[in-house]
């Protein structure tokens, strides 16, 4: 008998293949709070969309382009739980809009300066 069972490899037994567990860092941004339990979700943020179009329209075409991606974002986000990320983009919007309307003013009231020295100098170069 023992002959036998010198020739037979020697039986291992096999345990289950476990996936390993990882504990996944916390990154800015991302880590969300688990509202399902009772708890209640934050108000959603304004996502700044008429101030966006307005700025696109009469200050800043870019900036207010910008604006208007990221305000569009906001409602998407929050209604699928991304409280924070709804909140950045809100954020952002605004900043994007409000960049946008203080560029265009500023450049009005350059161009307005402009045109006003423009007339004035060719009013002193007339008169000599």
């Amino acid at each position: 008998m023992e002959d036998q069972n010198q020739n037979q490899p020697p039986q291992y037994q096999q345990q289950p293949y476990q996936q390993p567990q990882y504990q996944q860092p916390y990154q800015q941004g991302y880590f969300q709070p688990n509202y399902a339990q009772g708890q209640q979700r934050p108000m959603k943020p304004d996502n700044y969309l008429v101030w966006a179009i307005l700025s696109t329209i009469f200050c800043c075409l870019p900036l207010g382009i910008v604006s208007i991606v990221y305000s569009s974002k906001v409602d998407s986000q929050y209604n699928a739980g991304d409280y924070v990320g709804a909140q950045d983009s809100a954020n952002k919007a605004k900043n994007f809009a409000m960049w946008g309307a203080i560029i265009g003013v500023v450049g009005v009231i350059l161009y307005i300066l402009f045109i006003v020295v423009l007339g004035v100098a060719g009013n002193a170069l007339d008169s000599m």
